[in-house]
């Protein structure tokens, strides 16, 4: 299953500018609608755009592999990350 790592990106950037960053200021920047940031938050397998994922991308100044990683899911459908 794809994990979006978004929360984890908004958390090191309000430590480096040592202010906080909400889903509104991110999407006010990118463009990317603050529903579909919650989804990929919070909904298990959310399928999203390539363009929105360019978008995060260029906000974070972060790799794709950055934004969202492969975490494998066992037979009771618990996550483990893979790194």
């Amino acid at each position: 299953m794809i994990r979006f790592r978004l929360r984890e990106l908004m958390t090191d950037k309000a430590f480096k500018e040592n202010r906080r960053i909400t889903f509104e200021e991110v999407s006010t920047e990118t463009g990317v609608n603050r529903t579909t940031m919650s989804k990929m938050v919070n909904t298990r397998g959310y399928n999203t755009t390539t363009d929105n994922l360019d978008r995060l991308c260029r906000y974070f100044k972060c790799s794709v592999g950055e934004l969202i990683e492969y975490v494998e899911l066992d037979d009771e459908g618990s996550s483990e990350s893979v790194e």
